[in-house]
């Protein structure tokens, strides 16, 4: 009966209307009953606590009125069937009709009775069932709901959240409130947004997914919000290398930026553009540390710029110019910027490059704009807060103000440009990846992948992907705390050849870019 976790998750995601949406084509354009469904949904979450807690005996199942209390009945019966002892415990009104009715009845028939939420009933148990408020939640938690909510997160046990943690936006990771801390969810039918960006990451633990078998057909109607940055979707961006290329044919990335005591920015930015495959990196810096940069990794060629007319020829040789990086707020690093926008190449805008652009916003479709959260509210005129609250819209206000791509960092980075509605987001990478440098080796790696001719979107997503799954090489390698920007250099550079390898074998990958003069 109970079904083990499928291995894998899907790269659609959903809003919540949107899964309300495919539920509905099941049931009225397939003839599945809504019973049916919560009944394998039940299914589904009891398998992976059986495989993930399999000596768990005492399970407190914590219900709310609705559908995903439902869930949690058929779990709380399934439990006693397989001779655990289940605790079923409900906050609000117990459902008297409708398919969650249907349920708590076979609990009853069955001899388990519901007791109301009482913290003291947490006590002892040896896992938690999260069943209490499901995705549809819109105003804030509050009042007996969030104290159940923390009780649940300080009774010091393992919880298993069905569907969603509850008190998480399903669309925008935003905790309302409070929220419930799971180890693990189970998520049906659609993979809901708002569990890979802003506090879903925190709160989710590892997701599971089922689609409870509905028919495939259901899902050609629905449009996905976004899709998860997987290397499946990310086939074909990178092509072989040509016996005969050199390295004209894979562009001239120029970083501007590295003002006085900043030499270290355009460092990782200039290093991160050569790992990630550009032929030629070029860096235009202040003269007081120039020869120091050239020094530490001879392979780049730094410049030291007291100016626009000193950055003239070095723009005019560039494919791509990253700008921004220990760029700083003052006449030096102002002037550079504008010269940077003058010269009409493709540009990556990072770190103090989005200052300048907040004091004189302006739209190009050729850049490729990464700010993070407290970056993104200059550039928007609002809060931090008011970003993270919800990260898509944040997005998609930049990439339509400012044109071009937007890169909106964090956990769960998000990748949309002007004129499509559709996200691309990217849940790998982890907290270790929170240090100074890191947002200077992305725009490297952007770069690079736009000097050897991808698209900005295509660059983007490429890039995010890399970036975080280095990070995440790294951090297994010698754990999260203290990791450097530096240390994704050897993962970066393993990563980007095997995904061109595995291109090479599938018989995809591009052109090979021509070659450019220097």
């Amino acid at each position: 009966m109970q079904k083990p976790p499928a291995p894998s998750l899907p790269d659609a995601l959903y809003r919540a209307a949107q899964v309300r949406e495919l539920d509905r084509h099941a049931i009225e354009t397939h003839g599945i009953p809504g019973a049916t469904l919560m009944q394998s949904a039940g299914e589904a979450a009891y398998g992976l606590l059986r495989v993930r807690w399999p000596r768990a005996r005492k399970i407190a199942v914590v219900c709310g009125p609705g559908n995903n209390g439902g869930d949690g009945y058929v779990v709380a019966h399934l439990a006693q069937s397989d001779g655990r002892a289940p605790v079923l415990l409900q906050l609000g009104d117990m459902p008297a009709t409708g398919d969650a009715a249907t349920m708590r009845q076979a609990c009853e028939a069955a001899g388990l009775k519901s007791m109301l939420f009482d913290a003291m009933q947490l006590s002892g148990c040896d896992v938690i069932v999260d069943a209490l408020l499901g995705t549809g939640l819109e105003r804030e938690v509050s009042g007996s709901w969030r104290a159940a909510i923390e009780a649940v997160n300080n009774a010091g046990v393992p919880v298993l959240a069905v569907d969603i943690p509850s008190g998480l936006n399903a669309d925008t990771g935003r905790v309302m409130g409070a929220a419930v801390r799971a180890q693990a969810t189970m998520s049906f039918i659609g993979l809901k947004t708002g569990l890979f960006t802003g506090d879903g990451p925190s709160y989710t633990g590892d997701i599971f997914f089922d689609d409870l078998s509905v028919p495939a057909t259901i899902y050609k109607d629905v449009v996905p919000v976004a899709r998860r940055i997987t290397p499946g979707n990310l086939h074909g961006l990178l092509a072989p290398r040509a016996r005969s290329a050199h390295k004209g044919s894979f562009g001239h990335v120029l970083v501007v930026g590295g003002d006085r005591g900043m030499p270290g920015a355009v460092h990782l930015a200039g290093e991160a553009a050569l790992r990630a495959g550009a032929g030629l990196v070029t860096l235009a810096t202040h003269t007081a540390h120039s020869a120091t940069v050239n020094a530490a990794r001879p392979e780049l060629i730094a410049f030291g710029v007291t100016g626009p007319a000193d950055l003239a020829p070095l723009l005019a040789r560039a494919r791509v110019i990253a700008v921004g990086p220990g760029l700083q707020r003052n006449g030096w690093g102002g002037k550079l910027f504008t010269a940077a926008l003058d010269a009409r190449r493709p540009l990556v805008v990072d770190a103090d490059g989005l200052y300048w652009l907040s004091q004189e916003p302006m739209r190009r479709e050729e850049w490729v704009l990464t700010p993070h959260p407290g970056e993104a509210a200059s550039l928007l005129g609002t809060s931090s807060d008011a970003i993270q609250s919800d990260r898509f819209a944040a997005a998609r206000a930049i990439a339509d103000k400012f044109g071009g791509v937007c890169v909106l960092k964090g956990a769960g980075t998000i990748v949309c440009s002007a004129g499509d509605e559709t996200f691309d987001l990217c849940d790998a990478g982890n907290p270790g990846m929170a240090s100074a440098g890191m947002g200077d080796v992305l725009t490297g790696v952007i770069a690079a992948l736009l000097a050897q001719c991808l698209a900005p979107r295509d660059a983007a997503r490429l890039g995010v992907w890399l970036h975080a799954r280095a990070g995440d090489e790294a951090a297994e390698q010698g754990g999260e705390i203290g990791l450097a920007a530096s240390d994704l250099f050897a993962p970066l550079r393993g990563l980007i050849n095997r995904l061109a390898q595995d291109d090479s074998r599938d018989g995809g990958g591009r052109a090979t870019p021509g070659a450019v003069a220097e």
